[in-house]
This record gives C-alpha cells, sequence and structure tokens, in this order.
C-alpha cells in the first residue's frame, strides 16, 4: 500500500497540508496526534496522573477514530470526543501522554495497524521514522514560530493570550521532542518550509513527490 508520512512541529500546517493531499488523491487520513490527545481526555476525566496507569489506560481505551478526510471524528468508549480533544486544558496536557514511552509504543501499534489496512496521508511527529519508515513519500514540514504560534491562535479563534499560545506550541514542541526528533529532517526525509507558503503550494509540493515516487495523481 502507498502512503506519504508528513511530520511536523505544532503550527506548521500538517494536518490542513495532509487532510487536502489526502482529498486530491481519494486515500484515507490520518490524525495521530488527535489520537494521542484522546488518551489526555481520557485520563483527564478519570483523574488518571501517573505514568503507568496513563500506560494501562491506553492499552485498554476502546477508541475509534475517523479515516476519511471529508468526515472527522473520534470516539472514546463510544463517546464522541471531537470538540473535546482539541480544547486549551487537552492541549496543555497532552505531553503527559506523548512522552509516555509505553503509551507512544501503544499507540505507534495501533497507527501501524490502521495504516497497513489501506492507502494513507498520515502525519503527526514520527510517521516518518518510527511509524512508517518505509512510506514512499516522507515529508518534514516546518515553519518559523512566530508564523506557528500566528496559525494556532487563528484555529482557536483567538481565544488564547500569546504566553498561551507560547506553551502550547513551543512548550509542547520542546516536551515532545524530548523522545522524538521531528525538528531534523531524518536520511531520505524532504523538508518543505511553509513559513510563506498557502496550503495550496505546500500541496503542491508534496504531489511532485508523490509524482517521482510513482503515485498516480488524479
Amino acid at each position: 500500500m502507498f502512503t506519504i508520512a508528513i511530520d511536523g512541529p505544532s503550527g506548521s500546517g500538517k494536518s490542513t497540508a495532509a487532510k487536502m493531499t489526502a482529498r486530491v488523491l481519494g486515500w484515507e487520513y490520518l490524525d495521530t496526534g488527535a489520537m494521542y490527545r484522546a488518551v489526555a481526555v481520557g485520563c483527564m476525566a478519570a483523574g488518571i496522573e501517573d505514568p503507568e496507569s496513563i500506560a494501562d489506560y491506553c492499552r485498554r481505551m476502546d477508541l475509534e477514530i475517523s479515516t476519511d478526510p471529508e468526515d472527522q471524528y473520534v470516539r472514546l468508549g463510544g463517546r464522541d470526543v471531537t470538540s473535546a480533544i482539541r480544547s486549551p486544558g487537552v492541549s496543555a496536557w497532552v505531553s503527559t501522554v506523548s512522552t509516555n514511552p509505553q503509551c507512544r509504543t501503544e499507540l505507534v501499534r495501533r497507527q501501524q495497524e490502521i495504516i497497513a489496512s489501506g492507502a494513507f496521508v498520515a502525519e503527526g511527529r514520527d510517521i516518518t521514522t518510527v511509524v512508517v519508515p518505509e512510506a514512499q513519500v516522507r515529508v518534514l514540514l516546518t515553519a518559523d514560530p512566530q508564523a506557528r504560534m500566528s496559525r494556532r491562535g487563528a484555529e482557536l479563534g483567538g481565544k488564547l493570550s500569546e504566553a498561551d499560545l507560547r506553551d502550547q506550541v513551543l512548550r509542547r514542541d520542546k516536551d515532545d521532542s524530548t523522545l522524538v526528533d521531528f525538528t531534523v529532517a531524518a536520511d531520505g526525509v524532504a523538508t518543505i518550509d511553509s513559513t510563506f507558503l498557502t496550503p495550496e503550494e505546500v500541496v503542491a509540493q508534496i504531489l511532485i513527490l508523490a509524482e517521482r515516487a510513482g503515485i498516480e495523481i488524479p
């Protein structure tokens, strides 16, 4: 099966680019970050905080995540948490999950199982190096910090202060980079700097890489 893997820091535009690319190709889309956020929602609701309990919850949770780029949803134990996973509180807490090695191992296993089922555009922080290092197209999408904070602020409707945005975007990146290096492209991974590019221009560059890899573009 074909896979396009896109990694990058918060606010680099990887979710938008990945969904748009999936739509163009008629492929499935996987937002791996939503899976970590779902764990955070479940743990916060249950008052789970210690690393072992977080890992145990992660292994046994009933998680359903849509792979349709036109209809995204996340369900936890049958409950729709699509909106809840994007709340500021979850954004501030999710690094507790993503920096838990046992939890990360479990979620990588689940992600690999999903991606193996079809043609996917998958995005996250370790897709090009850990989840699908054999992907036909591997991209590291970057942008300068100010652009990333501005984009995330726009996504949240201007509800966060600059200090809170800096915490969500830059602090989270710093925390997550303790386990996964998503700031420097690994061998064979193409870097696209989206700072001054529109989403359409980013997708156009990804599609050029896909065509070079032998993927048929509709």
